[in-house]
Parts: C-alpha cells; sequence; structure tokens
C-alpha cells in the first residue's frame, strides 16, 4: 500500500515521519502527472507546491484553521490531501471536481477562485468575520508571486497591514504566473535570491551559531538580530512588507518540508500579520525537466513522460492562432499598431506578435485595468493598441474601458478571446458577460466573426475605425475555415450583417459569431421538414445594420437572436429596444445563455444544456413557428 492511499484527510499526516512525508511528496507529485496526462488541468502550479502543501496541512489544524488559495490552479495536491483524492479522474468533467477552488465542493475549500489576487481580501474578511464572531482560528493566504502583479493584492496587504488582525500570507515565489512574470516587483523578490553576499553571510550566521560557546549564544543572538534586521535594509525583499506591516519570514526553499513545518508552526504561534516567503520551482518534475509556460496547463490525453499529445489533432487551427498569426502580419503593414496582454501571451496568440515584432508587444502581467488604461495612454500619442486579453478576465478592467478609453473616444481595440462558453475551465472562465458589457458602453463598436478570415477581416475595419474603441470576441474552439494570409483579406464593411439564407416563412434567425454556423445547420434541417428560415449573420452587434434590418422586419415577424453570451441585457435585449421603436408589431426572441451558472462540461455539452447547437436552435425555431400559426 502506497502511503498516499492512506491519507484520507489531512489528520492523517500527523503520524507520519519525516522521511515518510518526503516519500508522500514523491508519490502525490507522480499521482499528479498520472490524472492529469488523462484530465488534463492546470498541472504546473499544483507540482510546485506539493512540499509546500504538505506543510501546510501539517502545521496548521484545517479545516478549523482556514487555508485560502489564490486562484486555484495551485490547488490540486490541496484537494488530493482533503479526501478528494479518489475522485480527481473526475477533474474538470461534468459533475466531476472543478479545476478550481469551490466552496461547495469541500469544507476545505473556505473560498472560491478561478482569477488571481483575490486571496489576501478574502483572507482579510475571513479574519475579520472571525473576530466578529468571537472565534480563535488562524487564516492563511496563498499567493503566487505572479498574483503580486494585480493592483487587487495590493488593496489587500495595504489594509491588512495596517488592521493588526491576525492573518498569515504566504507568498509563494516561483518566478512565474503562466508566463514568466514581469514588473519591478518580481525583480524585487528574486534580488534575493540571486544575491550571492547576502546568502553568505546568512550562511556564516548559522556556522557561528553552531560552534560558538552556549554562553555567550544570548549576547550574540540579539547582535546578529540587529544585524540581519540592518542588511534586510538593502539586500532582501523582506523591508516592503515589513513597512507595509507585516512581520516577514523567509526566503524558504519551498521544497523542504522539514524546514517549512518548524517555519509555519513558529509562525502560526505569532499574532498579527505575518508574511512567509516561499520559493518554490512551478511544474517541478513534469516532464524531463522542463518547467516552461506550456506545462502551465495541458489539455487531456497526453503522455506523462512527455507532454505530448497521444493522438494529434487535425482540426483547423484555432481561433487564438488564427488571431495571433493575422495580428503579427498586419503589423508588418501598420507601424502605428501595438499589442498588449495581460501575463497570457500564448493564450491569446500574442506569443506570435511578441516573436515577430518585440518592441511593439506589452506584457504588463496580471494586471487587466492597468492594461487598459496603458492602452488609452499609448493611443493618445497615435498609436493603435490592440488589447488582447480573456473575456473573462476583461470584466476587471470594465471601469477602465468606460473612464480612460470610451469617454475620451480613444481607438483602443479589444480582442477578447475564450468569449462565450468554456468546457471545461468552468464558470471562472466563462465568457458569457462582454456583449452586455460592452454594448452598455457609448461609443463601443461590438462585433462577433463567424470565421477566422472574418475575425481577420474585423481587425483591418478596426484598424480603420479611428474614432471610438472597437471590440472583437471568438471562442475557445478550432476556426471554422482555413485562413490565408492577412493581406489577401478585406475589410469587413463598417456596420453590416450579411444575409446567408434568405427563407419564405416568419422566423428569421439573427445568429451571432460562433451560432453562425450552428444556425445553418439548424436551417438545413429545418428545411428538410419543410420549414424555410432565413439566417443572417450579425457580425455586428453595435451599430446594427439598419438597412437589412428593415428588409427583415418587412418580411417576417418574428426575429430569433441567437447568441453565446448571457440573454440578460445580451444582444437579443439590445435589438428589441430598436426593433420596438421601428416597428412594435415585430417581436423579438433572445436565444441565449440563460440566466444561471453554467458548470463545467465539454464545451459542445455546455452548448447543448443551453440549446445553443443546431438542434437546440431548431427546436426554438419551430415552437415560434408553430405559436405564429397558433395566433393565426
Amino acid at each position: 500500500m502506497t502511503l498516499l492511499s492512506r491519507i484520507n484527510s489531512p489528520a492523517d499526516l500527523k503520524g507520519l515521519s519525516s522521511p515518510e512525508l518526503k516519500q508522500l511528496a514523491v508519490e502525490l507529485r507522480e499521482f499528479l502527472i498520472s490524472t492529469c496526462s488523462q484530465t488534463g488541468g492546470h498541472i504546473g502550479a499544483g507540482l510546485g507546491v506539493v512540499e509546500l502543501t504538505i506543510a501546510l496541512h501539517y502545521a496548521f489544524e484545517t479545516p478549523r484553521d482556514q487555508l485560502v488559495w489564490d486562484v486555484g490552479h495551485q490547488a490540486y495536491p490541496h484537494k488530493v490531501l482533503t479526501g478528494r483524492r479518489d475522485r480527481m479522474d473526475s477533474l474538470r468533467q461534468e459533475g466531476g471536481l472543478s479545476g478550481f477552488l469551490k466552496r461547495t465542493e469541500s469544507e476545505y475549500d473556505t473560498f472560491g477562485a478561478g482569477h488571481a489576487a483575490t486571496s489576501i481580501s478574502a483572507a482579510l474578511g475571513i479574519a475579520a468575520g472571525r473576530d466578529l464572531n468571537g472565534e480563535d482560528f488562524k487564516v492563511v493566504a496563498i499567493i503566487g508571486d505572479g498574483s503580486m502583479g494585480s493592483g487587487l493584492a495590493y488593496e489587500g496587504l495595504n489594509n491588512a497591514g495596517a488592521s493588526d488582525k491576525d492573518i498569515i500570507v504566504v507568498l509563494n515565489d516561483n518566478e512565474m504566473s503562466i508566463a514568466p512574470n514581469v514588473g519591478a516587483m518580481h525583480r524585487y523578490l528574486t534580488s534575493v535570491q540571486r544575491n550571492p553576499l547576502y546568502n553568505r553571510l546568512r550562511s556564516s550566521i548559522g556556522h557561528i551559531f553552531e560552534h560558538h560557546e552556549k554562553g555567550a549564544i544570548h549576547d550574540l543572538g540579539a547582535l546578529m538580530k540587529r544585524w540581519e534586521e540592518s542588511v534586510k535594509g538593502f539586500l532582501t525583499p523582506g523591508v516592503l512588507f515589513e513597512e507595509l506591516g507585516f512581520r516577514y519570514f523567509g526566503p524558504i526553499d519551498g521544497h523542504d518540508i522539514d524546514g517549512m513545518i518548524e517555519t509555519l508552526k513558529a509562525v502560526r504561534g505569532f499574532k498579527g500579520p505575518r508574511l512567509v516567503h516561499v520559493i518554490t520551482q512551478k511544474g517541478r518534475g513534469f516532464p524531463a525537466g522542463e518547467h516552461g509556460e506550456k506545462w502551465h496547463a495541458l489539455p487531456p490525453g497526453h503522455d506523462p513522460a512527455t507532454g505530448k499529445l497521444l493522438a494529434a489533432s487535425k482540426a483547423n487551427p484555432n481561433w487564438t492562432s488564427v488571431f495571433g498569426k493575422g495580428l503579427a502580419e498586419l503589423m508588418e503593414e501598420d507601424p502605428t499598431l501595438v499589442t498588449i496582454t495581460a501575463a497570457m501571451p500564448s493564450g491569446t496568440g500574442a506569443n506570435l506578435v511578441q516573436k515577430a515584432h518585440p518592441t511593439r508587444f506589452f506584457d504588463v502581467g496580471i494586471a487587466e485595468g492597468h492594461a487598459v488604461t496603458f492602452a488609452a495612454g499609448m493611443a493618445t500619442q497615435g498609436l493603435r493598441p490592440v488589447t488582447a486579453i480573456y473575456s473573462t478576465f476583461l470584466q476587471r478592467g470594465f471601469d477602465n474601458i468606460v473612464h480612460d478609453v470610451a469617454i475620451q473616444h480613444l481607438p483602443v481595440i479589444f480582442c477578447l478571446d475564450r468569449a462565450g462558453l468554456v468546457g471545461e475551465d468552468g464558470e471562472t472562465h466563462a465568457g458569457l458577460y462582454d456583449i452586455a458589457y460592452m454594448l452598455a458602453i457609448p461609443g463601443m463598436t461590438v462585433t462577433a466573426p463567424a470565421s477566422g478570415t472574418e475575425l481577420i477581416g474585423l481587425l483591418r475595419t478596426a484598424m480603420a475605425h479611428r474614432d471610438d474603441p472597437f471590440s472583437i470576441r471568438y471562442p475557445r474552439d478550432a476556426s471554422p475555415d482555413l485562413v490565408g494570409h492577412a493581406r489577401d483579406i478585406a475589410a469587413v464593411p463598417y456596420g453590416t450583417w450579411d444575409l446567408l439564407r434568405k427563407g419564405r416563412d416568419g422566423v428569421a434567425v439573427l445568429a451571432v459569431g460562433t451560432m453562425v454556423a450552428e444556425a445553418m445547420t439548424a436551417a438545413d434541417a429545418l428545411a428538410g421538414a419543410g420549414l424555410d428560415v432565413t439566417v443572417v449573420n450579425c457580425r455586428f452587434l453595435k451599430p446594427v445594420d439598419r438597412e437589412l434590418l428593415i428588409g427583415l422586419m418587412h418580411d417576417h415577424r418574428t426575429l430569433l437572436v441567437v447568441e453565446e453570451g448571457t440573454v440578460v441585457n445580451g444582444f437579443g435585449a439590445y435589438l428589441a429596444t430598436i426593433v420596438e421603436q421601428m416597428d412594435p408589431q415585430v417581436r423579438v426572441v433572445a436565444h441565449g445563455v440563460p440566466d444561471r451558472v453554467v458548470y463545467a462540461a465539454s464545451r459542445a455539452r455546455q452548448l447543448a444544456q443551453c440549446g445553443l447547437d443546431a438542434a437546440g436552435i431548431a427546436a426554438k425555431v419551430r415552437a415560434l413557428h408553430d405559436a405564429e400559426a397558433l395566433a393565426g
């Protein structure tokens, strides 16, 4: 029987010896690699915190003591040690374990997270609630150094340090978030790891203590403590956190279980804000010693020894790579184009721009609001910033879009990857709200291409639109077409729709982006059953194509809007207000993602659940047609 098979809760760790804890770390790492090779998932961060997770659960009394994990990427070992080992094969699957933290999944998941830098603020809130309730337990926030590029982390640190609350922050410093970290904080944190003088002096202190006569240890200890405090001021990152009100401990080796347990037990006994700086290696143990960006997350079905897919996909290129390649080519034509991303160069395809145009590529770290305002500043200088950020993460920059871009009529181009349903990454990463929040912003052009070729065409359109911001949304999926060179793709005429199919019956399907192909498939199936419907590619959501809309209203009494976004305040709702003013006799029906949370499943399954596949669209059309017939 393996050691790991005997661990059903953190309480089972307490009886293990030091060698057994180290063996457990080996088994846990092997288990994660084997499991994620089948399920896929964000494996890199979890592999880096195996020893840290064991030490935390060993040193603290969880679940009474509450661990608040940042993002959730690093929580896979935590899931295994807290009674979910036998369910890990359901990771990121419908009805299975979430790929992130989820309060409804386990009492050990004290705060749900899928976005970065929430842990310190949440932990401080938990500590404040604890004190108001008159309870006594410890609260520990575990945050990666990549998240320290986010302003929210500093808001939490600033408030916590001034509060004098009993709270512990563990800073997991692995020099990476997804891509290698950027910015002044990254340089600040890594300076101590690479400072040979400080490390030699610390080693010398230990040597002196070990060999000095016992009678003089007390005086020597006081002297050395004063010396180390003075050295910290100019050689270590501790001074920043001390000035923020935290007692600083570290840096310590995050793969030394014994050292971490000793440190964490000591830190647990103190009061007030304290920060433990832990040095780890992201992706430790997989594969073949490589720990780069590509091992941050892996799809299911790969070789655990190499990370390579066992069955190569023959699908078309995904939207992300179409965007990156096309933008890099367009930047050859226009020297004013620049690209900005927020710690997601490969995730957004912007790494292709980085390679082709390194001086016009900017990764600002996990700081989406800053990315938007940074882009706005560049736009004032005559540049054309393309801001490539996932839809779900751009939610964090909403105020910046309104205040810093739209109100000033600055021509920033927003390219929203992962718009719509995202499959196994689940509810925290779904890009369901960008249609609603972009439509609400005055002057914002809102678009959704139906193909990769149309995506590049809309980028050309955006380049020529110099008066206000412009947004383009596209999914996490394969492009429905093979896309040629950008130089051969023309701009899409501004504000136009595309009539794809002219039907004779009373229902017209107005499809948005990814729904165009599904709507055409549905129309073909309906035609076989004798129902002939119109299908329109509504690639511009704002402004609408009023000329084509008037023609549709003349020939159809019902307009069915199909969109891969929230039905509440989406394009259907927006179009209904326009049509009601033009002809109140025409009915607009919105068909999108219902007003509920959509949990992890395959993307195809999620679309089917929401009625946004061809079968669901066809069923909706039939119901509307039958209702019209009954109404006479």
